[in-house]
């Protein structure tokens, strides 16, 4: 140091003033920042930016809702329906190569939505008593299981549609009934079990659900016409996912009922879907009891594609419309210029009745016309629900 400098010149004992971080720095800092892993000065000085910087603030915002989204599922609260909607704003931007056929559709949702439901289920929510209910012989059956049952009756009748598109059965059943009806495979799977099902049964029927998708994506157009076994009838393949789709439904709804939660209706179109193939069913449905005496016989034969008495079934709220049902011959052309009754109903609580969970004298109906022919529509309807 020179004699004549002045006092204090150079030196240290006074610090330089504290120089924040540079506004690039700040910015890389964002993504730890909303990771919550920067330290406490780092914390400070980024949320400090954020008040003065607009670009980094909403550069913020959008890191901290898509760490959100990286959290792994916790509550049964999450919108079941979050899938679909990803699903479809994806589908919308790029479409897919193998694309889920529109028939295959509401399996597939609904597969999700159960699948999204037992998704925090401990060991007592599986071993929960869950009520099974059918209309049988124009009276109410039931049979008591488990949600780990239903689960079971869900996957083995499922494996209908699988061994006809060539997959193998989830859980082997002796050969009679491997064969058999969707009610005599449930018994076999049942008794088979040395213990009562428990919680491991979800991957198995998860997986099956997953396989049919992808197969009956890979296989075109064609396989639509395919016949599924039922037993003593068989349905095409894409009117059998139909019948997954709604089984699936039904008895979430049941498992949900069983612990207490919540359970909404399909969509609109999925719902419409599933309605339409009931009503397509009945006339043959109805022939069949007619056939068994339990229904009035027919008033008015005509030849096979002529117009005859008809039903209009009006189905009213999310998923409605009218479908004209034939009473006399299920080869009979229904026609509104034959129309001799009209039923009105909502459409879950149509759908209800066509699983048994609601009797033909419980439905709230609006009915007009003919009253044996709405009484034998309503009890035809009943009919269609099973184990």
């Amino acid at each position: 140091m020179r004699a004549d400098a002045p006092a204090g010149l150079g030196s240290p004992a006074v610090p330089p003033s504290h120089v924040p971080p540079s506004h690039t720095v700040l910015k890389s800092l964002l993504g730890a920042w909303a990771l919550a892993a920067c330290s406490t000065e780092e914390t400070d000085a980024v949320e400090a930016h954020l008040t003065e910087c607009a670009p980094c603030a909403d550069e913020a915002l959008r890191l901290r809702d898509a760490v959100g989204l990286l959290q792994a599922e916790r509550t049964l609260d999450l919108d079941p329906l979050l899938r679909a909607r990803v699903l479809e704003n994806c589908l919308g931007r790029r479409p897919a190569r193998i694309p889920v056929p529109v028939w295959a559709a509401p399996y597939d949702a609904e597969a999700a939505r159960l699948d999204a439901l037992l998704n925090d289920f401990g060991d007592a929510e599986w071993h929960a008593p869950v009520r099974l209910t059918w209309f049988e012989d124009d009276r109410r059956a039931g049979r008591r299981t488990t949600v780990a049952g239903v689960i079971g009756h869900l996957m083995t009748v499922d494996a209908m549609v699988a061994t006809a598109l060539g997959l193998d059965e989830p859980v082997p059943l002796d050969a009679g009934a491997a064969a058999a009806g969707p009610t005599a495979r449930t018994e076999a799977l049942w008794r088979a079990a040395q213990y009562p099902l428990t919680r491991t049964v979800r991957e198995p029927w998860r997986e099956q659900s997953h396989a049919l998708i992808r197969t009956v994506s890979f296989a075109g157009g064609g396989v639509a016409e395919l016949d599924v076994p039922y037993g003593e009838f068989a349905l095409p393949l894409q009117d059998a996912m139909l019948d997954r789709a709604f089984e699936c439904w039904i008895h979430a709804g049941d498992i949900a009922d069983a612990v207490d939660y919540p359970y909404d209706p399909p969509s609109g179109a999925h719902l419409h879907g599933m309605i339409d193939l009931a009503a397509r069913i009945l006339p043959a449905t109805l022939a069949g009891r007619r056939r068994a005496g339990l229904a009035s016989p027919p008033r008015g034969l005509v030849t096979a594609g002529s117009p005859g008495r008809s039903l209009r079934l009006e189905i009213e709220g999310v998923g409605g419309g009218d479908w004209y049902i034939a009473l006399d011959s299920p080869a009979a052309l229904a026609s509104p210029a034959h129309e001799v009754a009209h039923v009105a109903l909502d459409g879950v609580e149509f759908c209800k009745l066509a699983a048994g969970h609601v009797s033909p004298q419980e439905a709230a109906v609006g009915q007009l016309g003919d009253r044996e022919a709405i009484s034998d529509v309503l009890f035809a309807a009943a009919s269609l629900s099973r184990l």
